[in-house]
């Protein structure tokens, strides 16, 4: 196992290094450094010359990918890429275009954006669960087809129509939790309840009828009838086999979303004023702060791709003829 990991973690260098010149190619396709001086220093008699020093202090002075001036390795290593790059290997995020300390931002930030989005993840995951069992239980029958079409209309409608609703409701009209805003410690939980709620209930439609149809799919396998031939009873046969056996997808589908419970909701946290990560990484978009846009995409990478790797080996631990060779 231990060499498969180290060659998983061989394979992810190139993909994170093809990830970062994305980042870059398509960040300064949109901005120049001159547009990321301005947005930066704000003033509104900006001279050339200040743009110039800010372009120096920054080192957007460099070439991005190539430097003619430079000769021999320095060609590639004196450029901006190459060093910005390297820092993030290093996982030194440096400082922001705005002189604040990244890594420092990353360890206050996380804390909110997992107040959301651990209870919103466990949440969804036992509930959605739970009642694509009860309707594979009770598959063909009224509620079976009620629950269905009450899916597939939480599906059909935004999920900004909750978030808005949801505020309107339990903040304007009754008053019930704040509208938005954050305090450490457990006056989070006033202020997190709702988007736990939301994110829970927007999710549940899409949620439901995947894992239902995961377990339904195993219904059909023989080793189900089977089990029936043997006199177990269709909850035995629910929770013993057909869920243990659809743990593989189940885990699949998991792991697209353990970097959103760090990165954070962008939306989410936008609506409810969390200080997040996931507004943070909104805010350096619209200030046009590279250095924080870069170092988010290249951590949201990382965390995948550990996602990824956790994965695989989960896959031994539910399944024994899975080998990790």
């Amino acid at each position: 196992m231990l060499a498969y990991i180290l060659r998983r973690i061989l394979y992810a260098i190139p993909i994170l290094i093809g990830v970062n010149l994305i980042t870059f190619v398509l960040f300064f396709m949109i901005n120049s450094p001159d547009d990321m001086a301005r947005a930066q220093l704000g003033a509104k008699q900006v001279t050339p010359q200040m743009i110039e020093a800010w372009k120096v202090e920054k080192g957007y002075d460099k070439p991005l990918f190539l430097n003619p001036k430079a000769t021999g390795v320095e060609k590639i290593s004196d450029t901006l890429f190459m060093q910005e790059s390297l820092k993030l290997f290093a996982f030194d995020f440096g400082f922001s275009d705005a002189n604040r300390d990244i890594g420092s931002d990353i360890k206050e930030r996380m804390g909110p954006s997992l107040a959301i989005a651990l209870p919103t993840f466990f949440i969804a995951l036992v509930t959605n669960i739970s009642l694509a069992l009860l309707l594979v239980l009770f598959r063909g029958s009224v509620l079976d087809t009620s629950m269905m079409v009450i899916a597939v209309m939480i599906m059909s409608i935004s999920g900004l129509f909750y978030i808005i609703a949801g505020q309107v409701l339990f903040s304007k009209v009754w008053h019930w939790v704040p509208i938005s805003g954050y305090e450490p410690g457990w006056s989070a939980v006033k202020f997190v309840i709702l988007p736990v709620i939301i994110g829970v209930f927007a999710g549940m439609g899409a949620g439901v009828r995947w894992y239902r149809s995961i377990f339904l799919e195993q219904m059909n396998q023989d080793y189900v009838r089977t089990a029936r031939a043997k006199g177990l009873s269709e909850i035995s046969v629910l929770f013993k086999h057909v869920l243990k056996n659809g743990m593989l997808p189940i885990l699949t589908g998991v792991v697209v979303v353990i970097p959103s419970l760090f990165m954070g909701s962008l939306v989410m946290e936008s609506f409810f004023g969390i200080p997040g990560l996931g507004s943070y990484t909104i805010d350096a978009i619209n200030s046009q702060d590279f250095a924080i846009v870069k170092a988010m995409v290249f951590l949201g990478s990382v965390l995948y791709i550990v996602g990824l790797i956790l994965t695989d080996i989960s896959y031994t631990l539910f399944d024994p003829r899975v080998k990790l060779s």
